[in-house]
């Protein structure tokens, strides 16, 4: 049965391809939702560029014909411009029409009233709520949502037949022909008769076989993994075949540490890339402190400090000298071959063959996640770190950032890795806030 949907201005502004998302379905865009769109749109951030597009579809749209008289969408569903003024507010419980959500509300009431059953489609949860005292059915977008219960955790156990494992060992590689596995998914090999008899390996999907960890016994730079997780990462980490990388994890279970450890020793050590170069969003936590002085870099440090706190620890286990350390941070820095920058300064920018770390990713829209990757050159790797569950970002949750969208899109093709770290390793203190917080 065709369904008529009411949209609000928060989901354009989360996508403004949202109008073409509903199939054969009619989608009803009130006056206010316009006037909105014409607020935002000189607004120099993602809701800006969002609205900008969303204008220019509907104008589109308008070529075809009369947008108040409902305009056909490629879907096969009709577009509609709707006056908001057509019902009177104060019969609604005396909300105030100067409100643009309740004026949205009003259209929703008035397509009732008229015997077509809307659905008001917003993300504002308060939206809903009235809504649905209003007797009008809501619902938030779901499209781009991923329910984080159900997110890919990047390994599972395999149980087989002791036999199986010993040719495994003995072969390095198991052909492997179900389809029930992802390209580079871990695997923990479990014999049936004896649990205790287990194995580590990767499934290559090209290959379709079984293989065991090559970088099992690496330590890069000095960090030994502290559980089977972090012995999948620094895997995943190291391979050069793998161009994308994404660790999820609670904090403290080292996510920014492995990734810079094996930054550093494809970059330094092994001269695989020219750079190893870390960005990460600038999003306060709490009540920003306002502008702060000086240069770019000087700025940037504060933002930054967590990365440079992540670089002492690796450096103190190779230099016990505090001074050592501080010359070799230093000059990794100054030669350039460890650089730290903002997410604000990649847009434009082509990197190729540098290793290239986003921490809190989880805080970044699928968009600016997109752009990010889109950046990458030729010869160069990506990873992406982050904990879905500490978003600081106030237009994303846990099912819609942008890293678990990557997640769900790449989670089956060969130049894509994922892990969930899920123990914390930072200390007992760290481990307990994590689980009981």
């Amino acid at each position: 049965m065709k369904k008529t949907f009411v949209i609000d201005t928060n989901v354009i502004l989360h996508t403004h391809g949202a109008i073409f998302s509903f199939q054969e379905h009619d989608v009803v865009v009130p006056l206010g939702v316009i006037e909105e769109l014409d607020r935002f749109k000189g607004v120099n951030d993602e809701r800006g560029r969002e609205a900008r597009q969303a204008s220019r579809d509907l104008d589109n749209l308008r070529e075809l014909g009369n947008l108040a008289e409902g305009v056909k969408l490629p879907t096969g569903g009709i577009l509609q411009v709707m006056i908001d003024s057509e019902y009177d507010m104060p019969s609604i419980g005396g909300l105030d029409a100067k409100k643009v959500d309740n004026r949205i509300l009003a259209c929703a009431l008035t397509l009732k009233k008229a015997g077509k059953n809307p659905i008001l489609v917003s993300k504002d949860i308060n939206c809903r709520i009235k809504a649905d005292a209003l007797g009008i059915q809501a619902e938030d977008y779901e499209t781009n949502k991923i329910d984080i219960d159900e997110l890919y955790s990047g390994w599972k156990e395999l149980i087989m037949p002791a036999e199986k494992i010993e040719t495994f060992l003995r072969e390095e590689g198991l052909e492997y022909k179900e389809n029930d596995l992802f390209k580079n998914e871990f695997l923990l090999l479990k014999a049936a008769e004896n649990e205790n008899k287990t194995a580590l390996a990767k499934y290559d999907g090209i290959q379709k076989k079984i293989l065991p960890l090559f970088h099992l016994n690496s330590r890069p730079w000095g960090v030994e993994p502290m559980n089977l997780q972090q012995k999948f990462a620094i895997e995943l980490l190291l391979c050069n075949e793998i161009q994308l990388v994404t660790l999820v994890g609670r904090a403290g279970t080292g996510k920014t540490l492995l990734a810079l450890a094996c930054g550093l020793q494809k970059t330094i050590d092994e001269h695989l890339f020219r750079k190893l170069l870390v960005s990460r969003p600038i999003m306060p936590l709490g009540k920003d402190i306002g502008y702060l002085p000086g240069s770019k870099d000087e700025k940037l440090s504060h933002w930054m400090q967590p990365i440079f706190d992540n670089l002492e620890f690796v450096m103190d286990r190779l230099y016990k000298n505090s001074d050592d350390v501080d010359k070799k941070i230093r000059f990794l820095i100054e030669s350039q071959k460890v650089q730290i920058e903002a997410i604000t300064y990649i847009r434009g920018r082509s990197i190729p063959k540098q290793y290239l770390i986003v921490d809190e990713a989880q805080n970044l829209t699928p968009h600016e996640v997109k752009t990010i990757i889109s950046r990458a050159g030729e010869g160069t790797k990506v990873v992406l770190t982050g904990d879905p569950y500490q978003i600081d970002n106030p237009y994303l949750d846990s099912s819609s950032n942008g890293l678990n969208f990557v997640i769900e899109k790449f989670k089956d093709h060969n130049l894509f890795g994922h892990i969930i770290l899920n123990k914390s390793e930072r200390s007992s203190l760290s481990a307990l806030a994590s689980e009981l917080l």
